[in-house]
């Protein structure tokens, strides 16, 4: 996996589930690994990933596609 660009996300059905350590136990995994780790923009969340509660809803899908465009971005980057 180095060198793969690796992004995290995350869903529980409680407010307070524990996605921001989750999100953190993934992304220590991709730092063992050797990968890249694009967190998302500062138009969306700005902080380590997109989580919801339950399931996705409008802002939370938004959030996730705007994270979804950094990593294509990164990709076309990497890939020069």
């Amino acid at each position: 996996m180095e060198d793969k660009i690796g992004v995290a996300f995350v869903t529980s059905e409680d407010a307070s589930g524990g996605k921001e350590t989750t999100l953190l136990s993934i992304m220590q995994a991709m730092l063992i690994s050797r990968m890249v780790i694009v967190g998302d923009p500062l138009d969306a969340t700005g902080h380590y990933s997109t989580s919801c509660v339950g399931a996705p809803d409008a802002r939370a899908a938004e959030n996730g596609t705007k994270l979804g465009k950094r990593v294509a971005e990164l990709v076309k980057k990497l890939k020069k």
